[in-house]
């Protein structure tokens, strides 16, 4: 097991619900916990999120869910707390949320962009800033960013 071990957050997670919806951060944490970490589930949809972590806890992983707008601070700091105060440290940051929209460049309104930069680039910069710290306490760590599949 590479992870045994290790605690990771993943963003944008909720899809993972096999043989359902399975995006790449549901699919990664499903992963991570079957290679032996202790995997912190998270996204905005509670509901999807609930089920993700139930189902990585089903089948023998460690996981659990917890709701995280990455465009806000502040729930940067409070996952950031849950997760070291339900298992003491962070290994491994995955910043996986993201959305697109279905617009080309011409029809995309000012507000859409900066919804945008904001989940994808603020989000990222939260994360990174709020893990750093953490992994600097236990020795290091990895931080994982996602790109865009288009």
């Amino acid at each position: 097991m590479r992870l045994a071990g290790k605690v990771a957050l993943i963003t944008g997670a909720a899809t993972g619900i096999e043989e359902d919806v399975m995006g790449f951060g549901g699919a990664a944490a499903h992963l991570f916990a079957r290679e032996g970490a202790r995997v912190v589930v998270t996204d905005i949809n509670d509901q999807l999120g609930e089920r993700t972590a139930s189902q990585i806890q089903r089948a023998g992983g460690v996981a659990a869910y917890g709701h995280l707008d990455v465009t806000s601070e502040k729930h940067w700091i409070e996952a950031m707390a849950r997760t070291v105060d339900a298992y003491g440290r962070l290994d491994i940051l995955v910043n996986n949320a993201g959305a697109s929209i279905p617009d080309n460049l011409e029809q995309t309104t000012y507000e859409v962009w900066k919804a945008q930069m904001d989940l994808h680039a603020k989000g990222t910069f939260l994360g990174t800033k709020h893990a750093i710290p953490l992994m600097r306490r236990v020795g290091g760590g990895s931080i994982v960013n996602m790109s865009s599949v288009y």
